[in-house]
């Protein structure tokens, strides 16, 4: 199959107001709030982080997140959430992924798949594609892959390689380009989820991230997944 998200690395890939399912799913009914279980509906809050459960029927979709979307079910200010494109209850986002930045989330019902994705000592990677203002050079990117001081800490090394544009969806709005500035794409692999982590490091060796897309988390990935889309994975018999 032809990956419509692809991309050629130098050394190594419309937004709908609504989504489209490759995997039908019905609508929640009002009253599903979660009760009964140890999660929010706006995000995964474990009772106990010590002991995360399996569930006998674990659930996961992929999303891909659109530019301006919150990553919750919720909120008092009407902007868009999940709940406007994920009609599957029951599920729960597992990590975040910030408004301005874009494509996968992994949902789930699975506390202990939760756990496994948000926890830097599992050392799940997640894969994302920066576009950054300006050409970062070798010297530059050699920092991050050493990791560098924030003001939360130390980062752990990442794995950097500069890419060629990956053939992607626009961007709406798009993103602010200077025209006498030049931008360059960048494959960024890391296995911690601080908040604005990936533009935070690249803000540090002085080249500021301008549109940021996730395309893999662990052993999942956008694949055809089109913005604004979800797919429910079948996990009957396979394990996670």
């Amino acid at each position: 199959m032809t990956q419509p998200f692809s991309k050629k690395s130098t050394s190594n890939k419309k937004n709908p107001r609504s989504a489209r399912s490759s995997n039908s799913g019905n609508r929640p009914s009002s009253n599903n709030t979660g009760a009964g279980n140890s999660f929010s509906r706006a995000g995964f809050k474990r009772k106990s982080t010590a002991n995360p459960k399996s569930v006998a029927n674990p659930i996961i979709v992929l999303f891909n997140k659109p530019f301006d979307v919150l990553c919750q079910f919720t909120d008092e200010q009407g902007r868009q959430t999940l709940k406007d494109f994920i009609p599957v209850p029951g599920v729960y986002a597992a990590g975040r992924l910030d408004r301005d930045s874009e494509g996968l989330l992994l949902l789930t019902n699975d506390g202990k798949l939760q756990s496994q994705i948000t926890e830097p000592k599992k050392k799940t990677f997640k894969t994302y594609w920066a576009q950054v203002e300006g050409s970062p050079t070798e010297a530059a990117l050699e920092q991050l892959r050493q990791g560098v001081e924030l003001k939360d800490g130390m980062t752990l090394p990442a794995k950097i390689s500069i890419m060629d544009k990956p053939k992607v969806w626009d961007r709406t709005p798009p993103i602010r380009e200077r025209a006498n500035i030049p931008t360059t794409w960048l494959e960024i692999q890391i296995c911690e989820g601080r908040n604005r982590q990936v533009r935070r490091m690249t803000a540090h060796i002085g080249f500021p991230t301008l549109r940021l897309i996730r395309y893999k988390i662990g052993q999942w990935s956008l694949d055809d997944l089109q913005n604004g889309e979800y797919r429910q994975l079948d996990m009957k018999n396979k394990s996670v």
